[in-house]
């Protein structure tokens, strides 16, 4: 089986490539590079270009005529960012996407697994959801997501084209076998954040605890990358099974989590008990963007893609770690 990854040079594409050839899929890949990082594709069929290149997405259907699937997962996904740049994030994520979808269609390819997101639920008492919760997506990039599942939900009905939408919490690991992890060196989510006071020994700024959780900082549902890339294997071996091309509805959504709800203040416990020595934790506002957090407790993905989170959040600590000593062996900087 052949799959084309979309923004497979990526951390979470690259790492859902790792994961097809571990599993016998062979994965094409096409990436911009433009936060992916071409170590990540050495050795692997890739395209070097943009998702919305006509002319691109034809020879890569032309040379490889056999591709099954697409895994999407371009996109621009930084919260804050999307803040002070949402026509760059509407642009790039939904534009693009509706312009993918139209090469895609026009070369046969009909089955489409779609990189989406939790953080469109809206907040639910102590954070639970499943996928009939109800939809508050708070910042633009999550509206991005939630704008993208609505057009291609339209598209299933309008065109011979089925979709498995996989709304992601929140990953966080690297590849167990180190192949690839995150490539930024000072990323913005927490576990970076945490990771870079640790190496620095400065403080690390908890933002946001006054919320409505069990301790006052967020709670999120904090997933394995490499369970994540997993998940991605289970729909694609499983696709014809969940959306026959005989059914009528072409669409479907399924939650992508531990369904353990883990409060920041837990993660910094688990990190800490991981390295073996406490931090200095200072208390700051939410960052622009921001929002309680969820965590699914849906058992869909277990009964519909047979698939269920194996990492405990320890592991995942551990591995971000292992990754971050190795990083810039992997990862030359540019």
């Amino acid at each position: 089986m052949k799959v084309l990854i979309t923004g497979g040079a990526g951390y979470i594409g690259s790492t859902v490539a790792s994961a097809c050839l571990d599993r016998g899929v062979v994965p094409v890949i096409l990436d911009d590079l433009s936060t992916g990082r071409r170590e990540f594709v050495e050795g692997r069929l890739f395209y070097a270009g943009d998702i919305a290149d006509a002319p691109l997405l034809d020879r890569i259907f032309a040379e490889h005529p056999d591709i099954e699937a697409t895994i999407h997962c371009a996109a621009r996904i930084v919260v804050p960012e999307s803040v002070r740049d949402p026509i760059g994030y509407y642009r790039a994520n939904v534009v693009k996407t509706v312009d993918l979808v139209e090469h895609l269609l026009r070369n046969g390819c009909r089955r489409v697994i779609f990189s989406s997101s939790a953080s469109m639920y809206a907040p639910t008492g102590q954070g639970w959801v499943d996928e009939s919760s109800p939809l508050a997506p708070s910042s633009p990039y999550a509206r991005t997501k939630a704008i993208l599942e609505m057009a291609l939900e339209d598209f299933t009905r309008a065109y011979d084209l089925r979709v498995l939408s996989l709304r992601y919490f929140n990953p966080i690991g690297a590849d167990p076998l180190l192949r690839t992890g995150l490539q930024n060196p000072n990323p913005t989510h927490v576990l970076g954040k945490l990771i870079e006071a640790h190496a620095t020994g400065t403080p690390f700024r908890l933002t946001g605890v006054r919320w409505d959780t069990r301790d006052g900082s967020a709670i999120r549902d904090y997933i394995h990358v490499w369970d994540l890339a997993e998940a991605h294997v289970a729909g694609l071996l499983a696709f014809d099974r969940v959306l026959p091309a005989d059914r009528p509805e072409r669409y479907e959504v399924v939650n992508v989590g531990t369904g353990r709800g883990t409060t920041v203040r837990e993660l910094v416990a688990a990190f800490q008990e991981v390295v073996g020595r406490e931090l200095t934790v200072v208390e700051a506002e939410p960052r622009p963007g921001d929002v309680l957090g969820c965590y699914t407790g849906s058992q869909k993905a277990a009964t519909v893609l047979g698939w269920r989170a194996r990492f405990p959040i320890v592991d995942a600590i551990r591995h971000s770690l292992e990754w971050d000593a190795v990083r810039e062996k992997v990862l030359p900087p540019r």
